[in-house]
């Protein structure tokens, strides 16, 4: 599934301007530009700068991606020294996380988990540029198990659509390739807050199974978009563990700590009608190498009660999240939004101050 942080969303403009317009900042041209107030020129240097840095980005990450994997991992562990000597944002929400949702450990077992965590966190980000600059071929072949695809094939059949959950454990990118290498799909995302890494990720993706993967914002347009698709018997992909917009979540238990959820997915269930899969590619072993696995979804997540479905959802995901710690992202904060009323309506705000 799409990667990029999970809690930014922004919508960017650009435009070009014809011959005519010599440049001016016209009328028509100021309603291009929009409230921002420039004109079509602008708008068209400023795509092309962003298209500029997107490539360079992209060279960047094609460099990184051909260093061996001895390199790669002590890549990774650099950058998780980093995040933890300097005190990163990574660092502390990790830390604030496990505090949260494992209440039990002692201090000394919860700052082991936090180097994990980091450690892992930086290994995924340097493969994932891996995973994005060479060959898909050569990226599948990092799977070395898979368990459950039958789930996947029997429910492919059925002509009655499918809904892959894929948590963020493990490398969800790859687990993009898998699937795209089995079958089109949709896939449900919230585009980056910068031009340029929105530009990158479309780079990135433009490869041989673009055909095959269908992008779709995470907005009203979308939602009918995936609704269509699955009841025409197709395949969608979401990420279900985002913390969702005011408004479009439900507040349900997520490791005995009460969690924005997104009731879309069980929206889409319940009204299509489609088989929930729980999907995730998770690291075996000291090397690259990664098991993709595939679970049936808990009873009631398809529900019409919304408390039901939501409860049901996060309750998967936890039961994946449990399986190693480290390979979740517990960088992201998660409990962010509490319910009105909660006594720590913002458990990271001491964190944000600072």
């Amino acid at each position: 599934m799409p990667t990029g942080r999970q809690d930014r969303d922004a919508d960017r403009t650009t435009g070009t301007t014809g011959p005519a317009s010599g440049g001016m900042a016209t009328p028509g041209n100021r309603a291009a530009g929009g409230r921002l107030g420039i004109d079509t020129t602008s708008l068209a240097t400023l795509a092309r700068v962003t298209d500029i840095l997107a490539r360079l980005l992209y060279a960047l990450a094609a460099a990184i991606g051909r260093l061996p994997w001895p390199a790669l991992q002590r890549m990774g562990d650099a950058l998780a020294w980093a995040w933890l000597r300097t005190g990163a944002r990574e660092s502390v929400v990790a830390l604030r996380n496990l505090e949260l949702a494992y209440p039990e450990m002692l201090p000394a077992e919860r700052e082991d988990w936090r180097h994990r965590i980091l450690r892992s966190t930086g290994l995924q980000t340097v493969q994932t540029l891996r995973l994005w600059t060479r060959p898909h071929a050569e990226s599948l072949g990092l799977i070395r198990e898979v368990h459950g695809e039958a789930l996947f094939d029997e429910a492919l059949a059925s002509g009655r659509g499918l809904i892959v959950a894929a948590p963020h454990f493990g490398n969800w990118e790859l687990l993009n390739q898998w699937l795209a290498a089995k079958t089109p799909l949709a896939i449900l995302y919230k585009p980056p807050e910068s031009a340029i890494g929105e530009a990158f990720l479309r780079r990135v993706r433009a490869n041989a199974d673009a055909g095959r993967i269908t992008q779709v914002r995470a907005e009203g347009a979308g939602v009918r978009q995936l609704y269509k698709r699955l009841q025409a018997g197709g395949v969608v992909g979401i990420l279900p563990d985002q913390q969702p917009k005011g408004g479009d979540g439900e507040f349900a238990p997520f490791f005995g700590v009460q969690a924005s959820t997104m009731t879309l997915l069980g929206r889409l269930a319940a009204r299509s009608g489609a088989t929930v899969l729980f999907a995730w590619c998770e690291r075996i072993g000291a090397g690259p190498a990664h098991a993709l696995r595939i679970s049936a979804a808990s009873p009631g997540i398809d529900s019409d009660d919304a408390q039901v479905a939501t409860a049901a959802l996060n309750a998967d995901v936890e039961r994946i999240a449990r399986r190693d710690p480290a390979q979740y992202q517990w960088t992201y904060k998660r409990f962010k939004a509490q319910p009105p009323g909660s006594p720590a309506p913002n458990p990271y705000a001491d964190l944000e101050r600072g």
